[in-house]
């Protein structure tokens, strides 16, 4: 059974560079949490980890989520719905300039979804995607996935439980900035052509490439009647 490993209080984490951040979901409905994980980066280490069980708001498992990361409905039954854990995990995020997550689309679209759903403020944030940073750190690799690239740098990964996850996106993103020979992410985005993400009330932007930005500006300029061919 996984294991509630409490949010800490923020003065606990204060200082802290980044969050990185994990979703596991009941379904295929974006905005089914079922487990949150959480790792936080100060200096170039991972200092605290949280793990949080969390009741969808409709209770529907889907099996092939299930088979994935092994949570059903009797783990979940007694635990909080998001809006509860949101309001304790909301002021880290807010203290923080980043966030990341490995395949960020998911997780951000996720959190999206859930905030959405209950009618929740959209926070500002800044995020990346440790997929990205992996790309540009070990290009070479067969393939971006987290067990993937845990195992390439060594990182122990119980993959599909949420603090693992989150631990080991943020181990990727301390190790990519020690392989570039940089103190900071900030510091390391330009080497990499990579620009983080933005989260607000009315706009989304994904983090991306300077070669994605430059697709993407490709893609605007042919008319829309012609992309729907």
């Amino acid at each position: 059974m996984q294991t509630r490993i409490c949010i800490p209080e923020v003065g606990a984490v204060a200082g802290a560079s980044a969050i990185a951040l994990d979703f596991e979901t009941a379904s295929a409905n974006p905005g089914s949490i079922c487990a949150i994980g959480l790792a936080w980066i100060r200096g170039q280490e991972v200092t605290h980890v949280a793990h949080r069980l969390v009741k969808p708001h409709d209770m529907y498992f889907n099996p092939w989520n299930v088979a994935i990361h092994g949570l059903g409905p009797r783990d979940v039954e007694d635990e909080p719905e998001f809006p509860a854990i949101w309001d304790e995990l909301l002021p880290h995020l807010e203290a923080v300039p980043l966030l990341l997550a490995h395949n960020a689309p998911f997780d951000i679209g996720v959190l999206r979804r859930a905030l959405a759903h209950y009618r929740l403020p959209v926070p500002s944030l800044s995020f990346l995607c440790t997929v990205k940073i992996a790309r540009a750190a070990w290009p070479d690799l067969t393939d971006h996935k987290l067990s993937t690239v845990a195992a390439h740098i060594g990182i122990a990964l119980r993959h599909h439980e949420a603090d693992s996850d989150a631990a080991a996106c943020a181990g990727i993103a301390i190790r990519a900035t020690q392989e570039a020979g940089v103190l900071s992410l900030a510091d390391a985005l330009p080497r990499w052509s990579i620009q983080a993400g933005r989260l607000e009330r009315d706009h989304y932007e994904p983090c991306a490439t300077l070669s994605d930005r430059a697709a993407q500006r490709r893609r605007q300029r042919i008319p829309a009647w012609l992309r729907r061919i």
